[in-house]
């Protein structure tokens, strides 16, 4: 039963998940989707297909040149049940930056495009904004929890997916009602990282975060319409992600990631966030714009 996995067994499926494989030159295979991490939802999740192309372009990149940024667009919905091809193209190898392409697709349709830019370290100038003064991930109830009570709401067919534990621990400051929100301000703050230890590879770090960066955002963008996609409200889909990778981070020591909203309209959402860690360095920006539309009522 995927009720009964443990901590580390979670962790170890998500980083089996991220752990392509070369099938040809600069050409590379992700694994299908483990039944445990399915959403229910019949469809592939974007932050899975984002980690696994940033997998596979710094798999092409010298071990001491480190992703400082990747932007992507999602262009058609994947199939969670089979494995992805992620092509790479070498674009720049120069004294100090790398920067790769990659095309994801499944049978012969592609369903993301990302570019990565990976830089050997440089000390220069210094500065950042400071984390918001919130409450700790001590005490807050973690998501799952969260998600089981959620889970009566929803079909019964999708209800053991969307209570199942995750591999990544999510605890929010605001704690959104996620059947029946409240409009509010569209600024979300939520601690994450993952629920068991991993290794010392900062490559798999910074696929990690990629992979839970999109778990985030576009709650954020609907916030302040009280709109609830558990109440089949709207559909909802990830355009574009981008991330900008700042400083040193560990994805199994807690991370803030702040989410603000300034923008939606004409059926799309704009998202920002800034991600730190809990002695207040700011190690990563991102940014997503998502679609956003309205379902008549049934």
């Amino acid at each position: 039963m995927h009720q009964d996995r443990s901590p580390t067994e979670l962790v170890d499926e998500l980083t089996s998940l991220l752990d392509v494989r070369p099938t040809g030159t600069d050409i590379f295979e992700g694994p299908r989707t483990p039944d445990g991490l399915l959403t229910g939802a019949g469809r592939i999740y974007g932050g899975q297909v984002i980690a696994q192309a940033l997998a596979a372009a710094a798999a092409t990149v010298p071990e001491d040149r480190m992703p400082h940024s990747l932007h992507s667009y999602f262009l058609r919905m994947g199939n969670d049940t089979v494995p992805v091809d992620y092509a790479v193209a070498r674009d720049l190898d120069g004294g100090t930056f790398s920067n790769r392409r990659v095309v994801a697709t499944q049978a012969e349709r592609t369903i993301l495009s990302l570019t990565a830019s990976f830089q050997r370290h440089e000390d220069s100038i210094e500065h950042q904004d400071e984390m918001p003064k919130v409450p700790g991930p001590d005490g807050l109830p973690s998501d799952v929890e969260r998600r089981r009570e959620m889970a009566q709401h929803l079909p019964e067919e999708r209800r053991a997916a969307i209570a199942a534990p995750r591999p990544i621990d999510q605890r929010s400051v605001e704690q959104v009602d996620l059947f029946d929100p409240v409009a509010a301000p569209p600024q979300i703050n939520t601690w994450i990282r993952a629920v068991a230890p991993l290794g010392d590879d900062p490559r798999l770090h910074c696929a990690i975060l990629a992979y839970a960066s999109d778990l985030v955002m576009l709650p954020t963008a609907t916030l302040p319409h009280g709109l609830s996609w558990f109440r089949r409200e709207m559909h909802e889909a990830s355009l574009d992600h981008s991330i900008w990778f700042h400083d040193d981070f560990r994805m199994d020591e807690w991370l803030l990631i702040s989410t603000h909203s300034p923008w939606a309209r004409r059926g799309r959402g704009l998202i920002t966030a800034k991600v730190f860690r809990q002695d207040g360095r700011l190690v990563a920006s991102v940014a997503q714009e998502g679609m956003v539309r309205l379902l008549k009522p049934s």
